[in-house]
């Protein structure tokens, strides 16, 4: 999926994603994104653990990456995010997230967000709605 018109709008501005330190990646399948973050004190617990609302926050962004270049013109907001952590990443590492399209309706999307270490084991895994809906023209 070719998202590099939608990180030029995440780069030029001030945003959660710039904040906690998300890269996101272009791939070649239409279905699916990547991002990568980097485990630091933008992101992780006081006892050295990325944070598991960061990992949400991770999942829920690259979904709505995916969503916004499936939908130019469109905005993409998340109305549902869900989760389970099942293994800790200390600072330092990276993780990686990919996410696929389950369900691309003209008003909702569905994902599912998988996010490994960098030893590929899985950290988390989330599902990420996303409702699509007109931007106001001004």
């Amino acid at each position: 999926m070719d998202i590099e018109k939608i990180k030029k709008i995440i780069e030029g501005q001030p945003n959660l994603s710039t904040a906690l330190g998300m890269n996101f990646v272009s791939t070649p399948d239409e279905d699916m994104c990547m991002a990568t973050m980097k485990v630091d004190q933008r992101n992780r617990q006081p006892f050295g653990f990325l944070s598991g609302g960061a990992s949400l926050a991770l999942a829920e962004n690259l979904a709505g990456v995916g969503s916004s270049a499936l939908c130019p013109g469109k905005i993409c907001v998340g109305i549902s995010v869900s989760g389970a952590h099942v293994k800790a990443v200390s600072e330092g590492d990276t993780v990686t997230a990919l996410a696929h399209l389950v369900q691309k309706g003209t008003r909702l999307h569905v994902w599912n967000v998988e996010i490994t270490d960098s030893l590929g084991d899985v950290i988390s895994t989330v599902t990420v709605t996303n409702y699509i809906i007109s931007s106001k023209k001004s």
